[in-house]
């Protein structure tokens, strides 16, 4: 067995020096050194997911203070209190503390249950075990290797960590080691950047060569590492083996960072970040409570219905005088007054959203779509701003080939078997049998040759970092046993029985471009970090080359290339490809341009491939140049100038374009968003090149030109775009960074900028940088909605007002974190359009008739008191205010939920009607006026009427002018009402029916000889329709001559 050197774990600390460095130090974030094999004695956090908004101890203080930090709930929480006081007193305790203390369970339960709902789904994350590296018991100093099983919460900076196939990576840490042949591992992302594509990282060649993951703790070594950093597409550190003084830097390659994914084989890390140090918790926001912009319109006309409560109780005093104990006088006015305010409004308006959630939940043409929060459904109905993520929400993230072009001949889907029997010829030597598709522009007159599309497909197949993986043990050889070979229908080429594989890259054009050579019959075999093999279908042959050098994409270079040596014929090739502006002046091509510059505007991802031939000497003088090139301190600059003299003289081949295919529905759900006057901006992790091809093939900002602004550094780069953009309307693309330099050069006019442009997307775009743009428009009162599939929007859709999240291929966290969970992007036209415009409304009319149900009974109180010589007596006993408010005007009232003006259809198709709704007209404080001067007209109505055609019978005030009010109520719900419900029938029915039966079981409050006389029932309809018949005809007109548009939409 393998003996390693004896290790100690650092003794734990007491509970109360945690407790004290947690409360007294706060630790800033600092470069560490790791020795392989040892516990570092610092502390640093623990790996623990929490994302619980409450504790035990702090749940009830939280939530009952998010409650009464409203104004609405704090004041009916003191008019409760005020019931203590016997003087002031004016009915029963339980008419003020039963409906205030049935609003706050129903806050109390829903928050309970939403919160352990996320303390579950922590635990299960943090009880996710994985194989730890550690030391057996003692033997003489030495202990041997051993493994054991650790849950993630448990794992510590300088844990070596063993990962399998499938395991989600616990902690952020560098790749030591990997089972696979080939010496590299694939990781997805998704959850980090929202890229779907398969990462290829490579780990420490030092650690990579020992015989077992035992010799790991037999290496004395360090490594340095930089402070926690955000940025997740960079690393800086260093690896330094202490006993062979040999030193190598760290890059990003060498990184598993937290939340990504072990796609194939097993991979051996060291723990170097953990918790709230990580890549992906710093770049999360922390969940913040939302609230609606309705909820916080109710607070503010509370504030005003309190102001005139004073007022009207302060005015009653300077008329009855300041005589006696006044103020006792001026508090039992105010509590005659305090249903001006509602408490029943809040109850309404939370069963109401809850509604609106289950009818959203239930609507089939959105199936799958579930409201994860039931207190902000009606901002779905004054969205401005959609942020949406590309990849996975905007687009499916397949590439499909679909254009090849040679300068004189031009390929698609149509005759690609043209190419085919083109390679056959060439591989086979059979004369031409087929004939070549024109070009018409740079044709001249020449037909491509078997030879020039063999370079053009042989470049394609050669020039990317696709690998195949199979899924079989990969210890089985691929080039073993070829006679008994089978086809792959992925592959296309001969690979050994029962086994199929499939490509993974970091990018899925280079998927595509492969699996279009494979079609040709060209396919690519098997790949390592050295050497990679073609399989010719024609001939059953296998082509092998060594890779010398490999250059990836990057986003200044804007191209990949690869010097590979044929093993047959021992020639060495430069293969290059990458975007038509960088490589477009280094070639020799009139057509070039103008066929790309095509290929872009049909909404394609172009590249262009080239190529140089080099010898011996000429590669050996480059190796050599550079090789030390890397090794010099201005390593960026020397680097780029030896390939730029590789790149002399280079070869057009080919201009290729691919299609990254739309999901479904998504350029008709934009269409529509736009007519509804909802700007739509992409943010996306991609870069530049392919989201401006995304965009254009969207049509995502109409017509307007596109202003590309990449690579803004300084401070007069971003004036120079802010001048470009105020010239005329015009789209923008802008990668993330840049944006970073233009917000903090000139924040508030580039933000202006953005908003009057038709479309944005912002490229190379961090999750925290996602989440600055959506709090950038809610500081500007603009109302967001974010759109994400991934773990890297979660921060935008906490961020935003709405968060949609789409659980699709990338995962489950931007769907649970979301507000709304969503099937697919289509499905944000009916949300909005349909059930955003419905709740919005809906919730507005709710609103404004309950403030209209209490400020029309306190206004019948302030007559009472005025007319009996100022009395502070309430004009009704506490049974009937309470009957009021609940059995006889709650079911009526509540079913205006179920109110609709147009069909569901009719929103579709006419999506400018969704415009109405963003600006909030419907319950603005113009409508919030005219329904107070509504409520004070029919309470004045009401209690003069009663008191002129009741003037010998007074004694009976009580059943002539709440008998009016009940049935001011019903007839009031029934002219509001656009359409009519069964439900509302029934509601009618039913609450006129409880309250007949009142009037006659209750003979204490009525007097039921009086109610059977006919003279009371014509004068109390008399009165009824004086205080609605008018308005109704006010109605009627305003909606005859005012809103002809609506009404023509309507009747389609």
């Amino acid at each position: 067995m393998e003996r390693t050197p004896l290790l100690t774990r650092p003794k734990p600390k007491s509970i109360w020096s945690r407790l004290r460095t947690w409360a007294f130090q706060q630790k800033e974030l600092s470069s560490r050194v790791i020795f392989l094999g040892q516990l570092p004695t610092e502390e640093y956090p623990p790996n623990y997911v929490c994302n619980q908004k409450y504790t035990f101890i702090t749940f009830l203080p939280v939530v009952l203070y998010e409650q009464f930090r409203f104004f609405l709930n704090l004041y009916f929480l003191v008019m409760a209190l005020t019931q203590f006081i016997p003087s002031i007193r004016i009915g029963y305790l339980y008419t003020y503390w039963g409906p205030l203390c049935f609003v706050l369970s129903v806050t109390l339960i829903r928050e309970a249950i939403d919160d352990f709902r996320r303390y579950r789904r922590d635990k299960e994350v943090n009880r996710n075990t994985y194989e730890r590296i550690k030391l057996d018991s003692p033997c003489e100093d030495y202990r041997p290797y051993m493994t054991e099983y650790a849950s993630a919460s448990s794992l510590r900076v300088g844990d070596i960590v063993m990962l399998h196939k499938g395991d989600r990576v616990p902690a952020d840490m560098i790749l030591l080691r990997t089972n696979e042949q080939m010496g590299t591992v694939f990781i997805r992302t998704d959850q980090l950047d929202g890229e779907t594509d398969w990462k290829l990282r490579i780990p420490l060649s030092s650690t990579q060569k020992l015989p077992t993951d035992a010799h790991l703790l037999d290496v004395k070594a360090q490594l340095f590492i930089e402070k926690p950093e955000k940025d997740i597409h960079s690393f800086i550190g260093s690896y330094t083996r202490l006993d062979e003084g040999e030193s190598v830097s760290l890059e990003i390659e060498n990184t598993l960072w937290s939340g990504c994914v072990v796609a194939s084989g097993q991979a051996v890390g060291l723990v170097i970040y953990t918790g709230c140090e990580t890549r992906s918790v710093m770049n999360n926001a922390a969940p913040r409570s939302k609230v609606g912009r309705l909820d916080l319109r109710v607070n503010d006309f509370t504030k005003v219905l309190f102001v005139a409560t004073l007022l009207v109780s302060f005015l009653l005093i300077v008329l009855k005088g300041f005589d006696g104990p006044w103020f006792g006088f001026f508090l039992r006015f105010n509590l005659l007054f305090s249903y001006i305010i509602p408490i029943s409004l809040r109850v309404n308006l939370d069963m109401g959203k809850i509604f609106y959630s289950w009818t959203i939940q239930r609507d089939k043409q959105i199936a799958g779509t579930v409201m994860r929060s039931t207190t902000i459904p009606e901002e779905l109905g004054r969205i401005q701003y959609v942020l949406a993520d590309k990849t996975g929400t905007l687009t499916k993230n397949e590439m499909i080939f679909q254009k090849l072009h040679l300068g004189n001949a031009l390929y698609n889907s149509h005759n690609f078997y043209e190419v085919e029997e083109l390679l056959t010829q060439y591989v086979t030597n059979d004369s031409p049998s087929l004939p070549t598709s024109p070009v018409g522009v740079g044709a001249g007159g020449l037909a491509p040759s078997p030879r020039q599309v063999w370079q053009a497909v042989l470049a394609l197949a050669l020039c990317h970092n696709v690998t195949p993986v199979y899924d079989e043990d990969r210890g089985v050889e691929a080039q073993s046993d070829m006679e008994s070979s089978v086809m792959s229908e992925s592959c296309g080429g001969a690979v050994p029985q029962q086994q199929l594989c499939d490509y993974q890259a970091a990018s899925p054009d280079e998927v595509a471009l492969v699996k279009w050579t494979d079609m040709m019959g060209v396919s690519l075999y098997q790949r390592d970090l050295e050497s990679i093999s073609l399989k010719l279908r024609a001939t059953n042959e296998v082509l092998q080359f060594n890779i010398l050098q490999m250059f990836p994409f990057t986003s200044e270079s804007k191209m990949m290339g690869i010097i590979v040596k044929e093993k047959a014929s021992e020639r060495i090739t430069y293969y290059v490809k990458g975007a038509d502006v960088t490589l477009a002046p280094l070639l020799e091509g009139a057509w070039l341009r103008a066929e790309s510059a095509r290929l872009a505007a049909d909404g394609l991802r172009t590249l262009v491939v080239a190529m140089r031939t080099l010898t011996q000497t000429e590669y050996d003088e480059f190796e050599m140049e550079y090789r030390e090139a890397r090794l010099s301190r201005n390593r960026s600059e020397r680097i780029a100038a030896a390939v730029s003299k590789l790149q002399r003289g280079l070869t057009l081949l080919a201009l290729t374009g691919v299609e990254d295919r739309l999901a479904d529905y998504v350029p008709r759900t934009l269409r529509m968003l736009r007519a509804a006057g909802v700007k739509v901006w992409m943010l996306t992790g991609d870069k530049l090149e392919t989201a401006l091809c995304i965009a254009r093939s969207l049509q995502l900002g109409g017509g307007a030109r596109w202003v590309t602004a990449a690579q803004r550094t300084s401070r007069q780069h971003a004036y120079a775009l802010l001048d470009d953009l105020r010239r005329d309307d015009a789209n923008l693309i802008i990668e993330g960074e840049s944006l970073e330099v233009c917000l903090n050069s000139y924040e508030e006019e580039f933000v202006c900028a953005l908003q009057r442009c038709s479309g944005v997307v912002v490229a190379r775009c961090s999750p925290t940088q996602k989440a600055r743009v959506a709090r950038l428009l809610r500081q500007r009162d603009c109302v967001v909605a974010a759109v994400g599939d991934g773990g890297n929007d979660v921060a935008m859709i906490q961020e935003a007002d709405v968060g949609v999240g789409i659980e699709g291929a990338e995962g489950r966290a931007a769907s649970l974190a979301g507000d709304v969970s969503a099937p697919n992007f289509a499905a944000l036209a009916r949300l909005l359009l349909v059930h955003g415009r419905r709740s919005y409304a809906r919730s507005a009319a709710l609103c404004l008739f309950i403030v209209h149900r209490g400020l029309i009974v306190s206004t019948m109180q302030a007559v009472f008191s005025v007319v009996f010589y100022f009395s502070s007596v309430s004009l009704y006993p506490g049974f009937l205010m309470v009957g009021y408010g609940t059995l006889f005007t709650m079911l009526p009232v509540f079913s205006l939920v179920l109110d609709k003006d147009i069909s569901s259809l009719t929103a579709l198709q006419h999506p400018q009607l969704y415009k109405q709704m963003t600006k909030g007209r419907q319950l603005s404080y113009k409508t919030f006026y005219i329904w107070i001067g509504i409520s004070i007209y029919q309470g004045g109505v009401i209690m003069y009427g009663a008191l002129v055609l009741f003037e010998e019978q007074l004694i009976h005030i009580v059943e002539i002018s709440y008998t009016a009010l009940i049935l001011t109520e019903l007839v009031m719900v029934a002219l509001t009402a656009r359409t009519y419900h069964r439900l509302m029938l029934a509601a009618e029915l039913l609450s006129l029916a409880s309250y007949t039966a009142t009037l006659l079981i209750f003979t204490s409050y009525f007097d039921s000889d009086f109610i059977r006389h006919w003279d009371f029932w014509w004068k109390v309809t008399t009165i009824t329709l004086v205080s609605c018949l008018p308005l109704y005809i006010v109605k009627i007109m305003h909606r005859r001559w005012s809103n002809r548009q609506y009404r023509n939409i309507k009747t389609h």
